[in-house]
């Protein structure tokens, strides 16, 4: 902030602010950016060089702002580019952007062209750069016939790759047949020419497949070259290789080679140029052969490399320097050498530049009758030429203003009237391109305004008071101001007035209290805006807490007085070691005392006072020490004196020497000295931990941070405590620097699907280091955006990025700067831009039933590009099938299982059998889910049933009447009832059971001719076509022959009705699967021990476990498949409550057949095997005779193009055409509207290979696992075609 501190005037009372005329600032205040008029400036638009996937809908941005808003329009190839005439093309309303519909039947090749943005409005136009629109290209190799490579060991050797052009140009990697990635070392390297150079071959180079693949990643396409066979001949093998294969192959050497001294198989000779443009990358490439493998080394005469932007890849033989320069000119040496000499080569860079800009034109706002200039001042390599334009005209072809004057790279302006606003164009351009800026002249007549609406200021008496008065006029206004009643203008004896209207009282009294008004005039009008100064008294502690040394288990207390200005109010806060105090009854306060009692060792520690108003603070500190109750109390030793005489000697930049007197050490050596600092321009008053040195020493060199105003204080510390603070040392002011350090956690994540917040820990004011503290904010989409978008921000901790893509990675970077420079290059940090709902359902949603309670749910997962986010995993939703019954009811109970992102299956646990389910699936991300699958029915087998219960009445001496009620849970059809019981004599022994069978539909049952007076067990169960449910048990007693009884006893025995009541444990239900069972049970009496026994039906080693009373399920393991079990719940008393039978579920293996065995499958494997063989004779006559392969004639039936994009189905590659044929792609599949090549793209499986080798790619881009063709009715073609097929675009994951 520019300031100017006013010496007095002639007039001694009058002083007012005379500025100088200059180009005005508009002040960033969103109500007066609405109002006032503004020429168009254009925002945003598509790069010069724009290459458009021809698949794609072509869209070529143009954003422009400007009050009021501008109108757009469109040149192509230099004439008017009619938008409404062509059906195909449409602009975005209140944009300049157009989309040309290239989906629904454009051509891309027909809108290849030149294209600039005009935006317009009534105070001038805007243009754009001219954007070159090309549609990618991704030709095929030519056809070739290769013959393989025989050469011995130790000989130099090149494969040429010779990729076909491309825009833009491809990839190029090698692989073999097996699409492994070819391994490369100091002496097997790939050339920037994408050749593949061998220093000397060894026998292990010897194989059948060397093949070239050229990658097109906007197309996402992938050729191959014809595989290239060499075989290495050892010395001992080459006479017999030679005489073997002399008429039918070439050989690269003919001799035994033998060790030799370097030379370079790029480039040749001794010298070559190169040219590079400043800013590029520049890659220099030195490949030599010999034997041993020679080693590269690089140096560039006169001058070091610089170390920030060198690179040495490909095992030292490539040189990349990065961003470069003027100053990377030169003659850089490439030596091979090896033990048996070296081979040096010289490359001379030259360095050229496009146009770049040295000072680019900046918009322009004056008053009517002021002066102004435009300056445009490029640089270049030849120097660039500059061109003017008004309004995109030729500023020689604009109507004639006298008020301005074109001098070069200058434009003036004099005396400008309001009609003189428009946006001037400045194009510098030599061979290497152009560089085109926009800068608009706005002419402005405004009143003053005053934009703020504070009205009361406070502050500390003697601190600095501000008064700001921020404005706007044109004219630019002059501001004055008034103390009081407006008598006279403040003039500049105690005052400090800035440029931006702020008025500096820079040591506040209580006289300076009052009312300050701020008038802003020009010849336009006056504004003006009053507010008050309120100076408040400074808050001090007049009362200080003392140290204390205290016994154990006494009493202490602190007492801290504070005076502070009556006006504000004053907090006091107690500390203990910088913290709360600890929450203890011990500890009283009360009004200005700290009071504590029953002191324990604990207890001991600084204890400090802070008296906090809203404007300031005041602090002090004392010190507890806790020593034995039966010590005396000290009487000699005790803390050291301050020390004194503090002098600050040897001032640097970052450094400065303080030295001091100690003080008395009252006969306890002074172990140690603390020295601390206070920055007195932003924290005064607060002390801060410098350093700590030895008791021994007086001085100490102190290391220093940028722009801090430092005061020094030193406090001795001996075994009693520490001293009082010294007296501060004079002041010392550090020069600002840029900052050293960068915000730290730096995060991108985004909260709506179109944006990306970037967030960081800002700097604290300390690390600053100089004023003007802001942040770099820059960005990048991961793996597809080469230029960084930078924004630079105030001090805040946060930005969003608008009109993001969804979910997509970002690069992202925070680097801090000030007014003097920047941090250092901050480190890269990966983000994410904000999710959305995935996009598409499950499909092939299957459902097996497994068993009456258990089924299994399959889906196929969704293709990670539309799961738009980070994947939690997939939903299954099922309930039970709404039916005439229960159609009304308005709440349908819904269960939801959720499996993780890697599952495309699931279990369903606990279904009730026979009954009908609904199901669907759906995908899960950080957003919410997706839509559904479509619904899937599927019905439970019947089960067994629940527990009919069995009750008895109507009691004889000869008969029992049941009644039961049908089961709860039927599970299926009951079929029929089932009734055992059996008699159970004086010896509690069971008798013969009898088993009764009775139908479905009946409900009671009357028992005869049963013996009197005896009691009787009854089991009782229901069954479905499943079988036996679960077991009822009851007891009962038949009554007693009052006849009998008379007669044969002198003591009547009246024996009452008697009912049992259900038992207290009911096994409910039982699920048994291959190897466990798990059994489920009713409690009634939650306080008993249970005890759960179980053996196979056909032995007797019961197996028993102890259960938990308030556990009602228990897992069996460890069971023998396809066996029968009877299980037990009874109580600690062996009392048997429930009892039960199950059978697991058969082995896996016994459900599977060898159908190697089958008749059927050993004649279908003797067809396929048939019809192989015909195939591979029918292709073999047809290779020889030279006719089209089956992929080229359905090619030449259905007119397919040059390459096929992939497909969204199942993400492969449709079929390859002959290298002759170079149609335009088809615009069926789709990328990406980001054209990115995603990775989770990049695992699908590859069209068929001749050979059959079937895998997908791995990161380090190998293949893995065993994958099938997708395509059907479709030859296998052998090595011998001349077209190799092409891999999908896995392997886009390389290079």
């Amino acid at each position: 902030m520019q300031k100017k501190r006013l010496l007095p005037c002639s007039a001694p009372l009058v002083l007012i602010l005379c500025q100088v005329l200059t180009a005005l600032e508009v002040p960033l205040d969103p109500q007066l950016l609405e109002q006032l008029p503004q020429p168009p400036t254009i925002t945003h638009q598509s790069p010069k060089n724009y290459i458009v996937d021809p698949r794609e809908n072509i869209v070529i941005q143009c954003e422009a702002k400007g009050k009021p808003p501008p109108s757009f329009s469109w040149t192509r190839n230099g004439t008017l580019f009619d938008t409404e005439k062509d059906p195909l093309v449409t602009m975005k309303p209140n944009s300049g952007t157009l989309e040309i519909n290239i989906i629904n039947g454009g051509k891309t090749e027909a809108y290849e062209g030149e294209y600039q943005c005009t935006a317009k409005n009534d105070r001038g136009t805007a243009v754009s750069n001219i954007i070159v629109v090309r549609q990618s290209r991704s030709p095929l190799w030519t056809k070739e016939k290769i013959e393989p490579i025989v050469i011995q060991q130790g000989m130099p050797l090149v494969l040429p790759c010779k990729p076909p052009r491309g825009l833009p140009p491809p990839v190029v990697f090698w692989m073999d047949n097996f699409f492994q990635r070819l391994p490369q070392n100091g002496r097997i390297s790939q050339g920037l020419n994408g050749d593949l150079y061998f220093s000397n071959v060894q026998p292990e180079d010897s194989r059948d497949f060397y093949i070239c693949y050229a990658r097109f990643n906007l197309t996402q396409t992938i050729h191959q070259k014809q595989p290239i066979s060499l075989k290495v001949l050892s010395t001992d093998s080459m006479n017999e290789t030679i005489a073997a294969n002399l008429t039918d192959t070439d050989f690269y050497g003919d001799s035994p080679a033998e060790n030799r001294s370097p030379s370079l198989l790029v480039p040749t000779g001794h010298t070559s140029n190169r040219t590079v443009l400043r800013g590029e990358v520049l890659l220099l490439e030195c490949i030599a052969e010999g034997l041993p493998t020679p080693e590269i080394r690089w140096n560039k005469e006169g001058a070091e490399f610089p170390s920030d932007r060198v690179f040495f890849e490909n095992y030292n033989k490539t040189l990349k320097i990065i961003e470069v320069s003027e100053a990377d000119a030169g003659k850089y040496r490439c030596t091979a050498h090896n033990d048996r000499g070296s081979f040096h080569h010289i490359i001379t860079v030259i360095v050229k530049a496009a146009p770049y800009w040295i000072t680019e034109p900046k918009n322009l706002v004056l008053s009517p009758g002021e002066d102004g200039t435009l300056i445009c001042r490029p640089n270049g390599n030849p120097s660039p030429s500059i061109t003017w334009l008004i309004n995109g005209v030729a500023i020689e072809l604009a109507p004639h203003d006298p008020s301005r004057k074109v001098e070069g790279d200058t434009v003036m302006f004099t005396k400008v009237q309001e009609r003189a606003s428009a946006v001037y164009q400045c194009n510098a351009s030599n061979i290497y391109g152009y560089k085109l800026a926009n800068a608009f002249v706005n002419v402005l007549a405004e009143k003053p305004r005053i934009l703020s609406s504070k009205k009361v200021y406070q502050v500390i008496a003697n601190k600095a008071a501000f008064l700001d008065c921020p404005f706007f006029g044109s004219p630019f206004p002059r501001i004055a101001w008034f103390k009081g009643m407006q008598t006279s203008v403040l003039h500049g004896n105690g005052y400090i007035f800035h440029d931006n209207g702020t008025l500096e009282v820079p040591v506040a009294q209580k006289d300076s209290s009052g009312t300050y008004t701020c008038v802003a005039r020009n010849n336009l009008g006056t504004d003006q805006k009053t507010v008050e100064l309120e100076v408040k008294d400074p808050t001090m502690i007049i009362s200080q807490p003392e140290y204390k040394v205290i016994q154990r288990y006494g009493s202490a207390s602190f007492e801290c007085k504070v005076k502070h200005d009556p006006t504000l109010a004053v907090e006091l806060l107690w500390l203990k070691d910088n913290s709360d105090l600890p929450i203890d009854e011990r500890f009283i306060i009360e009004n200005e005392r700290l009071s504590i009692k029953n002191i324990t060792d604990k207890d001991k520690g600084t204890y400090t006072c802070v008296a906090n108003t809203t404007l300031d603070s005041a602090s002090a500190s004392a010190v507890l020490t806790v020593v034995e109750a039966t010590l005396p109390p000290p009487v000699k030793n005790d803390r050291p004196e301050a020390p004194s005489d503090l002098e600050l000697t040897d001032p640097l930049e970052k450094s400065v020497q303080l030295s001091w007197v100690p003080g008395d050490d009252n006969n306890s050596p002074i172990t140690e000295f603390i020295i601390e600092y206070e920055d007195g321009m932003r924290e005064p008053g607060t002390w801060q931990l410098q350093t700590k040195v030895s008791g021994t020493q007086t001085t100490a060199s102190l290391k220093l941070s940028p722009y801090v105003n430092y005061s020094f204080r030193v406090i001795a510390v001996n075994e009693i405590g520490r001293s009082d603070p010294s007296v501060p040392s004079e002041r010392y002011m550090t020069k600002a620097a840029e900052p050293d350090i960068n915000p730290s956690d730096i995060k991108g994540i985004g909260t709506e699907p179109d944006n990306l917040v970037i967030t960081w820990n800002p700097l604290n004011g300390f690390d600053s280091n100089g004023p003007g503290l802001q942040y770099k904010v820059s960005w990048r989409q991961k793996d597809f955006d080469e230029e960084w978008t930078s924004v630079i921000v105030a001090n805040v901790s946060k930005y969003i990025v608008s009109g993001t893509p969804t979910f997509v990675p970002y690069e992202i970077k925070v680097q801090a700067l000030n007014d003097l420079g920047y941090a250092p290059e901050p480190p890269v940090v990966i983000g994410h831009s904000g999710e959305d709902l995935p996009m598409v359902a499950p499909g092939n949603v299957e459902v097996e039933v497994l068993n009456a309670t258990l089924a299994k749910v399959q889906w196929d997962a969704v293709p990670l590009t539309t799961v738009r986010g980070h994947l939690q995993g997939y939903r299954v939703y099922y309930w039970k099938a709404i039916n005439q019954t229960n159609r009304n009811r308005r709440h349908i109970e819904k269960w939801m299982l959720t499996f993780a992102g890697n599952r495309t299956h699931g279990m369903l646990p606990g279904l009730l059998p026979n009954t009908n389910y609904i199901l669907n699936v759906r995908v899960v991300n950080g957003k919410g889910e997706g839509p559904s699958s479509k619904d899937k029915y599927f019905e439970t087998p019947e089960g067994v049933p629940s527990m009919a219960i069995l009750q008895i009445h109507h009691r004889t001496s000869d008969s029992l009447t049941l009644t039961w009620s049908p089961p709860v849970h039927p599970n299926g059809v009951l079929t029929q009832y089932t009734l055992k019981y059996q008699s159970i004599n004086a010896t509690h022994e069971l008798g013969p059971p009898v088993e009764v069978i009775i139908p479905a539909n009946e409900s009671s049952y009357i028992l005869k001719n049963l013996n009197q007076n005896t009691r009787y067990k009854f089991y009782f169960y229901a069954h479905t076509a499943v079988g036996p449910g679960i077991q009822s048990t009851q007891e009962a007693v038949t009554a007693m022959d009052e006849e009998h009884v008379f007669a044969t006893s002198a003591v009547i025995h009246t024996v009452h009705p008697t009912y049992y009541p259900a038992l207290p444990v009911r096994i409910k239900n039982i699920t048994a699967a291959e190897t466990s069972a798990t059994i489920l049970w009713n409690v009634e009496n939650p306080e008993v021990k249970l005890f759960v026994k179980y053996v196979e039906l056909s032995k007797e080693d019961w197996k028993v476990e102890s259960v938990n009373s308030t556990r009602s399920a228990l897992v069996i393991k460890d069971l023998s498949p396809g066996t029968s079990y009877k299980v037990q719940v009874y109580s600690d008393h062996n009392t048997l409550y429930a009892e039960e039978t199950f059978q697991t579920g058969p082995a896996m293996a016994s459900r599977q057949v060898d159908i190697a065995t089958q008749g059927w499958f050993i004649g279908l494997m003797c067809a396929v095997a048939l019809l192989i063989l015909v195939l591979l004779i029918v292709c073999f006559i047809r290779r020889n005779k030279g006719g089209k392969y089956p992929v080229k004639e359905k090619e030449d039936a259905h007119a397919d193009p040059e390459i096929q994009p992939m497909k969204e189905d199942d993400g492969t590659f449709g079929e390859y055409s002959d290298a002759e044929d170079h149609k335009p792609l088809k615009k069926g599949s789709r990328t990406p509207s980001d054209r990115t090549v995603k990775k989770e793209d990049s695992d699908d499986s590859l069209v068929d290979y001749g050979e059959g080798v079937n895998g997908q790619f791995n990161e380090d881009g190998s293949f893995i696992g065993q994958y099938s063709g997708k395509k059907e009715k479709e030859p296998v073609e052998g090595n011998e075609s001349s077209e190799a097929p092409s891999p999908v675009n896995a392997m886009n994951s390389f290079v």
